[in-house]
């Protein structure tokens, strides 16, 4: 089984429809992909999550929701508010481990990189640092292997973009999960100087190469017109066609040096 986790620099920034996308490319490929979602806030019981956007754009039905808090915050925080300490990583862990005959399972976090689950200032990356430890158990106990999930970064392209995507690549890094792969999650269709510049930067502030821009309104689409997007959308490492250079050449600011003579 191979684990992606899609965190983001924050909140809104197309954690959702990247993750639909990959999963879009993924079932294109016929592999067989699951898609957790561990924690949802935000919604009422009963409600549809973000879950159901993946659902709909995708098709997919193999869908996992373990913890869910009406009030929109951060989970430790709306977990506080109710007088609970928040799910125990442990738990979360072994719930995605029942997984372990997909091809793929791809988690999405909460907000943003750091955002806690729980009380014990436990996220994403303790969620990960989990996985790889008992999934290879699983598997091989007597190999005693770590297996360590691939991270997509999403990241926005207008101002700010920068100091995000350097801040909570750092982080993940220090955590020993430094991102394989960014994602430009709501490209505007009229990109300004900010965007266009920023996509040539945006690697080397990030850590990672750009694996997948994904055009604004891309999450109102029907299924089928969403499928095909998403593999024009993302490189092929992560499934899709996406020529990434040819990509940048196209709509980026070239830099004084690199502008014809």
């Amino acid at each position: 089984m191979k684990i992606i986790v899609v965190t983001g620099t924050g909140t809104g920034v197309g954690k959702t429809v990247t993750t639909a996308a990959l999963a879009a490319c993924a079932m294109q490929a016929g592999q067989r992909v699951a898609v957790v979602k561990p924690i949802q806030t935000g919604e009422l019981p009963g409600a549809p999550g973000d879950l159901a956007e993946i659902q709909r754009l995708t098709g997919l039905s193999d869908l996992h929701e373990f913890v869910r808090y009406a009030e929109p915050l951060a989970p430790a925080t709306a977990a506080r508010r109710l007088g609970e300490p928040g799910p125990a990583i442990e738990d979360l862990a072994d719930s995605i481990a029942e997984l372990s005959d997909r091809d793929v399972v791809l988690i999405e976090g909460a907000g943003g990189a750091l955002v806690r689950f729980n009380n014990q200032d436990q996220g994403i990356c303790e969620l990960a640092a989990r996985l790889g430890q008992i999934l290879p158990e699983l598997a091989a106990p007597e190999k005693h292997r770590r297996c360590t999930p691939d991270v997509v970064l999403v990241v926005n392209a207008g101002l700010g973009a920068l100091h995000d995507a350097a801040v909570t690549a750092a982080a993940l890094d220090v955590r020993g999960f430094g991102p394989q792969h960014l994602v430009i999650g709501d490209w505007p269709a009229e990109p300004g100087l900010a965007e266009r510049c920023n996509l040539l930067d945006l690697p080397s502030y990030g850590g990672a190469a750009v694996g997948g821009v994904l055009p604004s309104g891309a999450g109102r689409l029907a299924e089928q017109e969403f499928r095909a997007l998403a593999v024009r959308s993302l490189t092929p490492t992560l499934g899709g066609t996406l020529d990434a250079p040819e990509f940048i050449r196209a709509h980026a600011v070239p830099r004084p040096d690199e502008r014809e003579t």
